[in-house]
């Protein structure tokens, strides 16, 4: 007869993607997880398999629990480009004094640590960067056709400078005591939507 579980794998997944999110792959063993999710080594490998996967798993789950009102912000009917306003106002606010501030933001840290030489989660951060930038376009789009956003500016090149900046936010956030740092820069970028 197979035995049951003895925690609830759901729960381990999230305890696992806060400890990578505050410690970062490289500074996470197995040790450190089995400690933070009370679990053993061997119900982790036969659950998740090993650290790499339960990363990637940590990482889906971080990116399917993403910002949920970002659409709702980009996509409300009316005026576009106060939305678009208002939600790199926002990044600004939480990279400089969120929650989360001293984290930074687990796909950032991941493309940080990570970049390129782990192609899996190279792919999972260029998945939530596009998602981001596709709401942006979109917005700003939209902004244009209704004459908020002069007719020869180029949404998506916008767009793109508007990610970049977000996640440049976050960085400086995490890095820095001084809030007003990335508030003037959110500010500053803005203006380049006038």
């Amino acid at each position: 007869m197979a035995r049951t579980k003895e925690f609830d794998p759901d729960a381990a997944l999230q305890s696992a993607l806060e400890l990578f999110w505050r410690q970062g792959y490289e500074g996470t063993s197995m040790a450190d997880l089995v400690g933070h999710l009370g679990i053993g080594r061997a119900s982790i490998y036969a659950t998740f398999g090993n650290k790499h996967e339960l990363y990637l798993k940590a990482l889906d789950r971080y990116n399917e629990n993403r910002d949920p009102g970002l659409l709702g912000e980009l996509s409300r009917p009316g005026p576009a480009l106060p939305a678009v306003r208002a939600v790199v106002r926002r990044f600004a606010a939480e990279a400089g004094s969120g929650e989360h501030r001293a984290d930074g933001c687990f796909v950032t840290n991941t493309a940080a640590e990570l970049g390129t030489r782990d192609p899996a989660a190279a792919r999972r951060v260029e998945a939530s960067w596009s998602h981001i930038e596709t709401l942006l376009h979109s917005a700003l789009v939209r902004a244009q056709a209704q004459g908020e956003l002069p007719a020869g500016r180029d949404p998506r090149a916008l767009a793109r400078m508007l990610l970049v900046l977000m996640q440049g936010l976050r960085v400086v956030g995490k890095a820095s005591d001084e809030p007003g740092r990335v508030r003037d820069a959110a500010e500053q970028a803005l203006r380049l939507l006038d």
